[in-house]
């Protein structure tokens, strides 16, 4: 049986930002992807600059272009009720296709020495340190365990799906890429009674497009094509965009309280907890919980804790820097929801007062 200091379960972005961590550190790594890569994902493909450091430190010197090559992205604009708002992002954030992301962090981790396997999906998880991962292509042994599997897997300790949710109460996701003559350099975000609706500039295969990637109610649409109808701006912008990748789904989306650890194996990512997409800090939470799980798990290594310190260590530290971002979202979610009336009040007060809106994006940093 082949035994490692750390098995990683996902290679998206909280999964190599924690294989690549460890790995530096002196441990035996093995990364484990289910799907295979490139491919696209339901991602608004903003890196807000919380995480470009750390970005830049993970990726292999190959792949250096593509921080450095990145769309900048200085101003959010958001669309609702009639009303435009609009606040500077500073420092500026960046715009990076998952494919090209994914892609690269991947290599990177087999780069920096990690044993990385793709199409090898875990079935099951046994122990408490050491572990036994039951994979489809054997079993494996590790000292510890961290899952970046996403929201839902099939991975002991991972959440399930709700399987007795009406339609009315499922959320998706869809994404695709469109051309469009002179995108504008900032984010906006288009709300409409019953989800929204994010665009922002990208680079696709070197060429200029934008990402559109919504969060929508089923029962109000299915593809994104009927999204971009749900509001008038949006409808008029999109009137003359071609599509240049597939379309993609995800569902269903549903927001729960952060869960950093689960029976001795360290959640990362999505696999901890989903944050609302309108806040943009998905893929700056994925890197920077998977590079703490790691560092928290290298004193483990090292044998100066147990696992059940750097556990302990982890979700103490998960909660101090990143609960405060789930909270500031779930806030703003719930304003978002509010009866008409009030929306436009509280909605008046912004519009008059760029301090107060600069000061509300912060809050989701």
């Amino acid at each position: 049986m082949s035994a490692a200091d750390l098995i990683v379960i996902g290679g998206g972005p909280a999964g190599t930002a924690a294989a690549i961590t460890a790995v530096r550190s002196g441990a035996r790594v093995m990364l484990l992807e289910a799907g295979r890569f490139p491919r696209h994902k339901v991602c608004g493909e903003f890196v807000s600059a919380e995480s470009l450091e750390l970005l830049g430190r993970l990726l292999d010197l190959q792949h250096a272009s593509l921080l450095r090559d990145a769309v900048r992205i200085a101003q959010a604009r958001l669309f609702v009720d009639g009303r435009a708002l609009s606040a500077e992002i500073q420092p500026a954030a960046a715009s990076i296709p998952r494919f090209d992301l994914d892609t690269a962090l991947w290599d990177s981790a087999k780069r920096a020495g990690v044993e990385a396997g793709q199409q090898d999906r875990v079935l099951e998880i046994r122990g408490a340190g050491p572990f036994v991962v039951r994979t489809s292509q054997g079993e494996l042994e590790a000292r510890a365990v961290v899952n970046a599997s996403g929201r839902w897997s099939n991975v002991h300790g991972a959440a399930s799906p709700p399987s007795n949710h009406g339609p009315r109460a499922k959320w998706i996701g869809l994404k695709a890429h469109f051309a469009e003559a002179s995108p504008s350099s900032s984010v906006d975000l288009y709300f409409f009674p019953g989800g929204y609706c994010g665009v922002q500039p990208v680079e696709l295969s070197g060429q200029p497009c934008v990402n559109a990637c919504a969060m929508v109610r089923a029962d109000l649409a299915t593809t994104l094509p009927e999204v971009l109808a749900l509001h008038p701006a949006l409808r008029a912008r999109s009137r003359h965009w071609e599509m240049v990748s597939d379309p993609v789904s995800v569902a269903p989306l549903l927001f729960q309280t952060p869960r950093p650890v689960q029976d001795s194996v360290l959640m990362a990512g999505d696999a901890a907890g989903f944050v609302d997409p309108f806040v943009g800090d998905g893929i700056s939470l994925a890197l920077r919980s998977g590079a703490l799980a790691a560092q928290c798990l290298a004193d483990c290594f090292a044998g100066r804790v147990s696992l059940e310190g750097a556990a302990l260590r982890y979700a103490s530290e998960y909660q101090q820097r990143f609960a405060p971002i789930f909270r500031s979202s779930s806030r703003l979610r719930r304003m978002l929801l509010l009866p008409r009336a009030m929306r436009m009040a509280i909605l008046a007060v912004l519009q008059t007062s760029p301090a107060l809106t600069n000061y509300l994006v912060k809050k989701t940093r």
